[in-house]
């Protein structure tokens, strides 16, 4: 029973979709399927039903997903144990996102927990790199937002948030309970310095081009909104300075918070990150949105 099939196996209990497995292993479909198969004849039991419904783990399939995951993580844990002896353990994180965001707080301290002797180096990124230096050879893994040019990167949803207009509390626009883009079609909004990635600028853009004042970091979007009545766009959910607004935006998609790296490291302290940080979005709660009034008034 190979570490690389119970993978494998985890991956596909996880999506309970051999399709979507597939893409998140980075392979085809048939040579998923046949380990899974040879998996099932090495444990002597069916691990999944198969039907026209959809995918489902059969009581020892349940067994073996508890039993593999104990196992890989330990795998991990040997990893990163013998590189911390030898002194050669290190990952840099890149981070681009909220600060106060309580999810990225506890996986800060779950990571430590797991790992305490190793060193762990973080660069924070502004907003004209959603990957935070992956494309460039400067980060391990990264923290971030999607949509992204992610080329040669696998990639992890952890939590997708939704958006709202960030506008001027005094701009007729406020009070409304929901906007959509129609509403803001005749506003300027921030950009992005030129060789921004275009896929990152085109989503922070509601999908099309637009003009306004161009913006490296959060500060610098909110003061574009503040002096200028520029519109901007933020996850729901987070604390705005004084005198702005945020009004939900129901016709754009969610902002997807992700963890990515570069799809050929096999570094074990990416892969603990990784699993660390599925398990500490999944038992985070969601953000919650603050009425477009309450945030207003603040």
């Amino acid at each position: 029973m190979e570490l690389r099939t119970l993978r494998y196996f985890v991956t596909v209990a996880e999506e309970l979709h051999f399709g979507r497995a597939a893409a998140r292993l980075h392979m085809s479909q048939p040579p998923l399927s046949r380990a899974i198969q040879r998996l099932e004849a090495d444990v002597g039991a069916p691990l999944l039903d198969r039907s026209a419904a959809g995918v489902s783990l059969t009581p020892a399939g349940a067994v073996l997903l508890d039993e593999a995951r104990a196992l890989l993580d330990q795998a991990d844990r040997v990893r990163v144990r013998v590189a911390a002896a030898a002194g050669t353990a290190t990952i840099t994180i890149g981070i681009l996102g909220d600060s106060t965001d309580q999810a990225a707080t506890n996986l800060a301290a779950a990571y430590r927990r797991e790992h305490p002797g190793v060193d762990v180096r973080v660069r924070d990124t502004d907003l004209t790199d959603p990957t935070c230096g992956l494309h460039a050879g400067l980060v391990d893994v990264a923290l971030t937002r999607a949509p992204f040019n992610d080329t040669a990167l696998a990639v992890r949803d952890l939590r997708a948030d939704p958006v709202g207009a960030v506008l001027r509390a005094d701009d007729p626009l406020a009070v409304r309970d929901h906007l959509t883009l129609a509403d803001l079609a005749d506003r300027r909004w921030f950009q992005f310095p030129r060789g921004t990635d275009p896929i990152w600028q085109s989503y922070w853009n509601g999908g099309e081009p637009r003009e306004g004042p161009v913006v490296r970091v959060v500060q610098e979007c909110l003061q574009a909104v503040l002096w200028n009545g520029t519109i901007g766009i933020a996850p729901l959910g987070h604390d705005l300075p004084e005198h702005l607004a945020v009004v939900p935006l129901v016709d754009m998609a969610p902002s997807r918070v992700v963890t990515a790296w570069n799809e050929n490291d096999t570094n074990p302290l990416i892969r603990s990150f990784v699993r660390i940080a599925t398990a500490v979005y999944r038992d985070s709660p969601p953000l919650r949105a603050p009425s477009a009034r309450r945030a207003s008034a603040s």
